[in-house]
């Protein structure tokens, strides 16, 4: 990894509010730790351990471009075409569920009305089931995620229209 991958990195664990991330590959381990003291001030650490094997360097070095730019697509292009509706996104890193088991209907549809405090969906993150709940009033334009897919900090979801 190059130090730009690694600043990317830290900068994207600082707004999903994780408190310590490991990141281990072929070639390097990673620990990033975020601390807040009573100020609000917050210090990042980094631990950086490399590995002798460099043969294994260019692989993983591609992958979080490619990741980075299909996570990113989406976003520009839903809010182009649809500016009048509200965008729900995610408050968390995790993996996207629609219904809250396998035999279980999915919570909304497209079309479905929903109101403040509603359960629109899951994510699992570590092992941890967290309902998102809706916090407007409206009825459900789109549903931006496939059931199952990892979902990243900020990512949108759905697309309310709020009238």
């Amino acid at each position: 990894m190059d130090i730009k991958e690694i600043q990317n990195l830290i900068k994207f664990v600082a707004k999903s509010g994780a408190s310590e991330v490991k990141l281990e590959m072929d070639d390097v381990k990673i620990t990033i730790r975020t601390g807040s003291d009573d100020k609000g001030d917050s210090t990042t650490y980094v631990q950086q351990i490399p590995v002798n094997q460099p043969v294994a360097q260019a692989v993983p070095a591609a992958a979080p471009i490619q990741v980075a730019a299909t996570t990113e697509a989406p976003a520009p292009a839903a809010a182009s075409e649809d500016s009048k509706y509200i965008t729900i996104k995610s408050p968390i890193i995790g993996t996207f569920y629609r219904k809250p088991s396998p035999d279980k209907p999915v919570f909304v549809e497209v079309g479905s009305t929903i109101g403040e405090g509603d359960v629109l969906c899951v994510i699992e993150a570590m092992k941890l089931f967290n309902e998102i709940e809706s916090e407007i009033s409206g009825k459900i334009v789109k549903i931006l995620v496939d059931d199952s897919s990892p979902v990243e900090f900020d990512q949108p979801l759905f697309l309310v229209d709020p009238s």
